[in-house]
Order: structure tokens, then C-alpha cells, then sequence
């Protein structure tokens, strides 16, 4: 490779100072330092408050506002001790960050000064414009008026110099706008349907929890390289761009020596996140060059979600101080594997109990086979909804290809549990096979241990795998809230619940035993559900055929897949368990469908200014280097040698033609594609036009565009190419 044309960030210099604890403390010694905890509340609450708040937190009852002015008082007392000075409420609008507003602490105080003050109300609700975040037409351009409401399950954090209180966004009329709020609704919905089906194995049990554990997965940049790249500025990934010699094929990254530069981003981010009381438990490097991931220890799915939200922000503003960019674009680049964030779901009660793992003994075994029946249902009825919930222009570039599930809902439950699932269909009797649990396996080598071997295996594959005491919703994409997912499924495994319950009270008031019936209906549930689970390979194209067979939703349309938020089934199971009405339905299919536009229309619009701006003029440019040279070889030799000489230049002279050509030709075919979709007055249909129409402008423009930057000059290419992109140096 010739010398680096791309200046890289010397991070000795860019780095600033930062607050890092004394080397010699443990984390468990500032461990959410920055979190007004319940051991926060604790120390700067009066008891009867702190009492009545934790009571809000824990069980779910309603907060008594007239304590908010303690509350309020006692959070601004703790965060000016930290060098606060402002206050935000910090929501989750339909895009893909976070929103805040800042205000200061200060009020007159009558005698020409001021004074630092933080009222019950302020903390409670406040009003942001509600015309200004995506409102799929609820909220008209002069119809302003919103709300932010403080969620006290959430606590409220420190970052930099601003009290964040984390909130729902309401509409004026209502409606949800933003992603907390249907989340807290389906959580409380999948509690107490779940809560009546649990009493039938286990009645002491208050209070069923919904945990989330996710997986981020990342690439890193040189900030430089970054900059030099338009299409990474401004999409998130990169419209052009041939791979790499070398990429991932060795598989020598993945669990590799983390390098240093990318070690010392990962040690502040853990300090930084354990200050905020984010578990930040396990990183490692993953399989792409420059792609690495982080998870945190399971957690409550409200809260553990928020701290998603904050780890990403946390992971673009600490990177810079380390010369790098975050990228958490779903294929930032072609032909290597794409990011995820594998969302990890189960279920569990305040007595300890994980409903999604197996039991020792027959009832817990038909316990945990309830659940994961139920579940097995939704996703038979809801496929296609499941899919809508994780879909998105960025992630379709990710789904389906060779290290992503496919774009085709299946579950995958291991041989133990497909096992137990089979012989409770094609038993006659109450006979419930017992699990294993891990099972021992020895190893003829000296010294080594009898390791102990899971229930399940793994399938990567698998969209929805049941991974041991949890089911793995793998196909979230790296850069989604995972609150739209978990919303979409809390509500349906809530309906089947519901169901569930219905159809074994009405057999247990027919006669049948309680746990015959139970019995019966968890039958009849795995059997209508047979077709949903799928233990084989995904990334087959037999799965594909098999898959239309079984009656899945095979739709590979991102806007197609949209549609099904509006199908009268999914509004009457939103109604049913409370969560999302017809209205806010509506308003985020059109809020999708509008966001998937943009981003194509973005993304169309960086490639043709890159194509006709940067590559066609260095490509021209480059050929009149050859052209010129061919004259000058000509006046030097012999018309045999000059003839076998200048073949090889006049044949790069040629393609350069053709690949021009062809870019100028498509660019402008692109651009007229553009204006006849912008023109369709329906948002779906412009949706389906980018997709159909538009979007395939962009891969075939990127195939000569890449072929262009095999024939340039290197010093001349204009853009950082993937082997400089991808190699941290």
C-alpha cells in the first residue's frame, strides 16, 4: 500500500482530561455515582417521601405529586453538589436518539439577583413542540403543544454539567409520541396477564418483571478517514467503496487482542457507564475488522433500555477524545458483516422465578413450557408485525445477509425443548418429560475440568432463539431503540397470555383438572404454532421456499412491511392489552414510511453529488494522464512496440469511458427517478417508489464507481478506501 493520503488523529494530543477515578478504586466504590439511586433518594429525602416514591418504582402505583417539591428539592440539593447547573427532560421522540432541553437552575429573587431553584412542577411535566419530532400528523405545524412527564421507574442521572430526567413525550391530544411510553404500557400489560397464568403454578407471586439484556454491536473509525468520507458524514455508512483484500476472511479478529488505542475507548466508556450505574460487563472484539461490541449484565427492560440510549450517546462523545467516530449504522460496509443488537428477553417474578427457564421437576417443566407456548404464539400470529417493529432502511441492508438472520421470523427453541415440545403433542397423557438441565461432558485431556454443556445450542441464525433461561430477539438492528421491539412483542406474548388464561378457566368450569386443562391448551398452542419454529439453517434458500410454504411472512419490502402496524388484527390486539391505539398506529406507520423515504432520498442525493463531484472528475482527470502518456509513447517508438505498448493504457482509457458513462447516465436516470417519486402525494407509495424504483440506482451506480477505484491512481482517489477505513493503526 502507498503512503496514507488521509491524515489519522494523533490521540496524544486530542485526548482531553477527563474525570477518572483514583486507578486504585474499585467500581463498585463509584458505581452510579452520577444516578439519583434509591440509596440517593435515601440520604436527600425525607423517610414519608422516600417511602411513597420507592412505592411508585417498585410497585407500580401512582405517584403522589404533592411530594415533588421534596423530591424535586432533594435531586437539585444532590446535583449541585456535583457541579450541576442545568436541568433536562430527557425523552426518546420516533427517531433514532434522544431529545433534551436545557435550563438552568435560577429564578430572580426579587433583589436584582438570582437563585438556584428546581421546582415539584418542573420536574413533573414540561413542554417541548410536538410539531417539531416525527408525529405521523397528529400534531399540525401550528399546533405546537406537547409533554414531557417524569417515569420515577427511570432514575434521573448526571451528564457533564445537566440533571437528565428521564420522560414519556405525549401529544397535546394524548397520544404517545415517542418509544417510553408504549414500552412502560406494554411491560405493565405482559405483568398482569402474565401474572393470572403464573397463579396457577405459583400464587404468592405479586409481580412478573419484563429483563432485557442487549448486545451493541459497533465499528470505529479513524476521525480523519471519517471526515474525508461524505457518504459516512452524512448516511452512516458508506455508498461506494471496493472491499479489501483482506477483510474478515481469516477470521483472526473476532475475540482478537483488542488494540490499544480501541482498548483505552473502551476503559473510559466502562468508568463513564459504571458512574451511571450501566452494568457495562463484557467487550470484546467482533468479527468484521474495526467492529466490537459491548453488553451489559440483564437488567429491568425500562430501565436497561434508557441505558442503551445513554450508552450510545456516551459512545459518540468519548470516542472523539480518542480519534475515533462510532459507527452504529447497521452495514456501514459492504461485504463484511453488519451490526446488531441483540436483544436477550425473558420473563421474571419477584419471588426469583425465570419463567423462560426449565424446571427440575414436571410443574416447573409445565410452567416454563406455558410460557414459552405463549410466546411461540405471538410470533406464529404477529410474524409479520415482529418483523415491521425491527424493519428500517438501514437494517434491510443487514437482515438476510450472511451474518444477520433473515428478514423471515422462525424460532429456534435446541433439541431439549423441541424434544419436550413434541411429546406434549403427540402424548395422550399429563406425562411432562423433565429437562436435563447442563449435562456433563468429558474431555480426554489432562487437567482439564468435565465442562458443563447447556440445555440448547446456539443458532445464528435464528432470529428468536431460546438461548437457555431467555429467547434472543437477534434481528434488532444495531442503531434501533430497542423499545419499538420489546413494545411490539410484550404486547403480543400479553394477548396470548390473556388467551391462554381465557381457554383454561373455561375447561377448568367445564370440569377438567387444572392442570389437564393447562395441559390441553398448551397442546393446542404448540400445535397451531408448529410452523413458527424452525431449527435449521436460515441463510438457506431452501428455508426461503419452506418458509412460503409454512405461510410465513416472507416480505423482504421495508415499506411492505410497514403495512402491517395497520392490519385490523394488530389494532385489535394493541386495543386489547392497552398499549397503542388505532390513531398512534397510524401515526408511526406513516412516521416509518416517511423516515425510510428521507434516508433514501439522503443517501441518493450524497451518492450523485460523490459520483459527478469527486469520482468522475479524478477518474477523467486520470485518463488524460493516460491519454496524454499514449501520445507521448508514440512519438517515442516504433509503431510495432508503441501498438503493444499502449494496449494496456488504451484499454484502461476504455473502461474509464464505459464506467463514466455508465455513472453520468444512471446519476441522471436517479435524479429523474427522484422527482417522479417526490411527486406521489401518498407517503406509503413514495416509500414503496425509493424502495422499488430509487434505491436500486445506488448498487448498480456503486459497482462502477468501485470498479473505478481499481483502475485510479491511488494518490488520486478522492476518498479513504476500506483498507484504511478498516485497519486501526
Amino acid at each position: 500500500m502507498s503512503k496514507l493520503r488521509f491524515k489519522v488523529v494523533d490521540t496524544a494530543f486530542k485526548k482531553k482530561a477527563v474525570d477518572v477515578p483514583n486507578s486504585k478504586e474499585r467500581p463498585s466504590e463509584y458505581f452510579g455515582s452520577y444516578v439519583f439511586n434509591k440509596e440517593k433518594m435515601y440520604k436527600y429525602l425525607p423517610s414519608n417521601v422516600y417511602d411513597k416514591i420507592v412505592d411508585a418504582i417498585e410497585n407500580g402505583h401512582p405517584l403522589d405529586r404533592t411530594i415533588a417539591d421534596e423530591v424535586a428539592y432533594g435531586m437539585r440539593k444532590w446535583a449541585m453538589e456535583l457541579g450541576v447547573t442545568h436541568y433536562t427532560h430527557w425523552f426518546a421522540p420516533l427517531t433514532e436518539g434522544t431529545a433534551e432541553k436545557h435550563d438552568a437552575f435560577l429564578e430572580y429573587n426579587g433583589k436584582g439577583g438570582v437563585i438556584e431553584k428546581f421546582s415539584g412542577k418542573l420536574l413533573i411535566q414540561q413542554e417541548p413542540d410536538a410539531s417539531s419530532f416525527p408525529n405521523g400528523g397528529i400534531r399540525n405545524t401550528f399546533e405546537a403543544r406537547g409533554y414531557t412527564a417524569w417515569d420515577p421507574s427511570s432514575p434521573a442521572f448526571v451528564i457533564d454539567d445537566t440533571l437528565c430526567v428521564p420522560t414519556i413525550f405525549i401529544a397535546y391530544t394524548g397520544e404517545s409520541l415517542d418509544y417510553k411510553a408504549p414500552l412502560l404500557k406494554s411491560i405493565t400489560a405482559v405483568n398482569n396477564a402474565a401474572l393470572d397464568v403464573v397463579h396457577y403454578f405459583n400464587p404468592d407471586v405479586k409481580k412478573v418483571s419484563t429483563f432485557l439484556g442487549w448486545e451493541q454491536e459497533y465499528f470505529l473509525v479513524d476521525e480523519g478517514l471519517y471526515a474525508a468520507r461524505p457518504d459516512l458524514l452524512l448516511t452512516g455508512r458508506t455508498l461506494m467503496g471496493h472491499e479489501s483484500s483482506k477483510n474478515q476472511q481469516l477470521d483472526d479478529h473476532y475475540f482478537g487482542n483488542i488494540p490499544t488505542r480501541v482498548a483505552m475507548f473502551m476503559k473510559e466508556l466502562e468508568v463513564e457507564a459504571w458512574k451511571l450505574a450501566i452494568p457495562a460487563k463484557t467487550r470484546h472484539n467482533e468479527v468484521a475488522p474495526n467492529q466490537f461490541e459491548l453488553a451489559p449484565i440483564y437488567g429491568e427492560a425500562n430501565l436497561s433500555n434508557d441505558q442503551n440510549l445513554i450508552m450510545m450517546s456516551l459512545m459518540r462523545k468519548i470516542s472523539r477524545r480518542h480519534g475515533f467516530r462510532v459507527l452504529l449504522h447497521e452495514k456501514p460496509f459492504a461485504g463484511i458483516n453488519g451490526s446488531g443488537k441483540h436483544n436477550n428477553w425473558s420473563l421474571g417474578t419477584d419471588t426469583g422465578i425465570i419463567l423462560m427457564a426449565p424446571g427440575k421437576t414436571a410443574e416447573e417443566n409445565l410452567r416454563f413450557i406455558t410460557f414459552t407456548a405463549c410466546t411461540l404464539m405471538a410470533l406464529h400470529k404477529y410474524d409479520g408485525l415482529l418483523k415491521a417493529s425491527i424493519a428500517s432502511a438501514s437494517n434491510e441492508h443487514r437482515l438476510g445477509a450472511n451474518e444477520a438472520p433473515p428478514a423471515i421470523i422462525s424460532s429456534f427453541l435446541g433439541k431439549q425443548v423441541s424434544s419436550l415440545c413434541d411429546h406434549i403433542i403427540n402424548s395422550e397423557n399429563e406425562d411432562i418429560i423433565a429437562m436435563d438441565g447442563k449435562q456433563g461432558l468429558k474431555l480426554t485431556i489432562p487437567n482439564i475440568p468435565e465442562l458443563l454443556i447447556d440445555n440448547t445450542d446456539r443458532n445464528r441464525t435464528s432470529p428468536f432463539a431460546f438461548t437457555g433461561n431467555r429467547f434472543e430477539f437477534r434481528a434488532v438492528g444495531s442503531l434501533a431503540n430497542c423499545g419499538g421491539a420489546l413494545s411490539v412483542l410484550n404486547s403480543t406474548v400479553a394477548e396470548q397470555l390473556i388467551d391462554f388464561k381465557a381457554k383454561v378457566d373455561a375447561r377448568i368450569a367445564k370440569g377438567e383438572a387444572k392442570l389437564t386443562a393447562i395441559l390441553e391448551v398448551v397442546r393446542e398452542f404448540l400445535i397451531e404454532s408448529k410452523n413458527i419454529h424452525f431449527d435449521g439453517n436460515g441463510y438457506g434458500d431452501e428455508w426461503i421456499e419452506e418458509a412460503k410454504k409454512r405461510g410465513l411472512d416472507c416480505e423482504n419490502s421495508t415499506p411492505l412491511m410497514y403495512d402491517n402496524l395497520l392490519k385490523q388484527t394488530t389494532v385489535d390486539m394493541f386495543a386489547k392489552v392497552g398499549v397503542l391505539s388505532q390513531k398512534e398506529l397510524e401515526a408511526r406507520a406513516e412516521v416509518h414510511w416517511e423516515t425510510y423515504t428521507k434516508k433514501i432520498q439522503i443517501e441518493a442525493r450524497v451518492l450523485g453529488d460523490l459520483a459527478m463531484n469527486h469520482i468522475i472528475p479524478v477518474a477523467t482527470e486520470y485518463q488524460s494522464k493516460l491519454i496524454d502518456n499514449v501520445y507521448k509513447m508514440k512519438g517515442l517508438f516504433s509503431q510495432e512496440k508503441y501498438e503493444k505498448m499502449s494496449a494496456q493504457n488504451l484499454e484502461l482509457i476504455e473502461k474509464i469511458a464505459c464506467h463514466t458513462a455508465y455513472i453520468q447516465e444512471h446519476v441522471t436516470a436517479m435524479v429523474d427517478a427522484r422527482k417522479v417519486a417526490n411527486k406521489i402525494d401518498s407517503i406509503r407509495e413514495k416509500a414503496i417508489a425509493y424502495h422499488d424504483v430509487v434505491l436500486p440506482f445506488l448498487d448498480k451506480i456503486r459497482r462502477h464507481t468501485d470498479k473505478l477505484e481499481l483502475i485510479v491512481d491511488d494518490q488520486m482517489w478522492p476518498l479513504p478506501k476500506y483498507r484504511e477505513l478498516l485497519f486501526i493503526r
